[in-house]
């Protein structure tokens, strides 16, 4: 072989080693991570609504930290990286959003619950309903705690206005948050418990009693927004106008929540972001 068919053999190799670099397809990107700060009492229906959302947005992994709704709140406020946040009263956005911590035009008001008297099912309950609590003798009834928890609060209130709260004062546990209060009624720690309805919905181990009257308490409103530590916008945006759709409203209501008429304020997509 000459040393004229070498050289053009090798510029013959060279000039497809090019093109197969100009040639191959480029790498794909790796989907971006959207962290989720959500109240305790969206994981079960979270349990459906996530996968969907991943399902429809592929190019976005969720990452989710569950938690009482106040400890959330002083996370994000101390920089705790959370793109959304999820409480289970709009009230703690609303505390945020005045400190200049939520991202202006994403926060909504998406769902709505009401606050229940529970029991559990392996015992007799010993009232029928929320007036039998001013006659009826019972050993504890397990609110959340108002210092750790939305919950809490409600509940607090409600036996405020019902002038409960002096009567059944020495027989109160606390739960750090709903999950607590459920599983102190479950394992008959105590006889009655005070929870969201989102809270009792689908565990067979609690059985509902009754209502609070919607007059008794602050209206339990469920909002979202982007929170000043966001990375992803774009998906956080996503997400929020994601929960307005109606198959997620559907599934919303089958874990006891409430559908929202009126909106607060629009999650839109922050293009360049």
């Amino acid at each position: 072989m000459t040393r004229r068919s070498v050289l053009l053999r090798s510029l013959l190799l060279l000039g497809v080693l090019v093109a197969t670099v100009w040639t191959a397809p480029p790498v794909q990107a790796q989907p971006e991570t959207l962290t989720i700060g959500a109240a305790n009492s969206l994981r079960d229906a979270f349990r459906k609504i996530l996968p969907l959302f991943e399902a429809h947005n592929k190019d976005i992994n969720v990452r989710v930290i569950y938690g009482p709704s106040q400890t959330l709140s002083k996370q994000i406020e101390e920089g705790a990286p959370i793109d959304v946040f999820l409480p289970s009263q709009v009230e703690e956005i609303d505390q945020l959003e005045k400190k200049g911590l939520v991202i202006q035009g994403t926060k909504r008001v998406y769902a709505s619950t009401s606050l229940v008297l529970i029991a559990g099912t392996e015992l007799p309950a010993p009232i029928a309903s929320v007036q039998d609590l001013r006659t009826s003798m019972i050993r504890y009834i397990a609110i959340g705690d108002p210092k750790t928890s939305s919950v809490g609060k409600v509940g607090a209130q409600y036996l405020k206005y019902s002038k409960l709260d002096s009567q059944l004062k020495s027989q109160i546990v606390y739960g750090e948050h709903s999950r607590a209060v459920l599983d102190l009624v479950a394992k008959g720690e105590a006889d009655l418990g005070v929870v969201y309805r989102t809270d009792a919905v689908g565990n067979r181990k609690i059985r509902i009693l009754d209502e609070a009257p919607e007059d008794s308490h602050t209206p339990v409103h469920y909002g979202v927004a982007a929170v000043w530590t966001a990375k992803n916008i774009s998906g956080a945006g996503d997400f929020i106008n994601f929960l307005g759709t109606p198959k997620v409203q559907a599934l919303l209501e089958e874990h006891g929540f409430d559908r929202i008429a009126e909106q607060v304020g629009v999650a839109q997509r922050q293009e360049g972001q």
